[in-house]
């Protein structure tokens, strides 16, 4: 980092913030971006990137902004596919056994 004291630069106002993430500025003068909690195991997963770069701030706040988009969407889709696996079956309707096959017994 700049003269090794510092991880981060100090924030001077809110616009040289991203609520969340804490910013860097490597010796070359790049910007980056780590998110100050892990995402969720489920955006982690389906691939939400932790720490971000980019060349100025402005593009380094469209990359978290789409960083939380993408964890956002996968944990909502995760959390779909968990009530559809956790859904009871249709009441009204019997599960077919080998015996009522057998004898024809077949509800619809």
């Amino acid at each position: 980092m700049r003269d090794g004291s510092s991880t981060h630069p100090e924030p001077t106002s809110p616009n040289t913030t991203i609520p969340g993430w804490r910013l860097i500025l490597s010796d070359a003068g790049r910007l980056w971006a780590s998110r100050e909690k892990p995402f969720s195991p489920a955006a982690t997963q389906a691939g939400a990137e932790r720490t971000v770069d980019a060349d100025n701030l402005e593009a380094l706040r469209a990359e978290t902004d789409r960083q939380e988009d993408f964890a956002r969407e996968a944990e909502e889709r995760a959390a779909r596919e968990q009530e559809t696996r956790e859904a009871p079956a249709p009441e009204g309707r019997e599960e077919e056994t080998p015996e009522r096959e057998q004898t024809g017994q077949v509800t619809s």
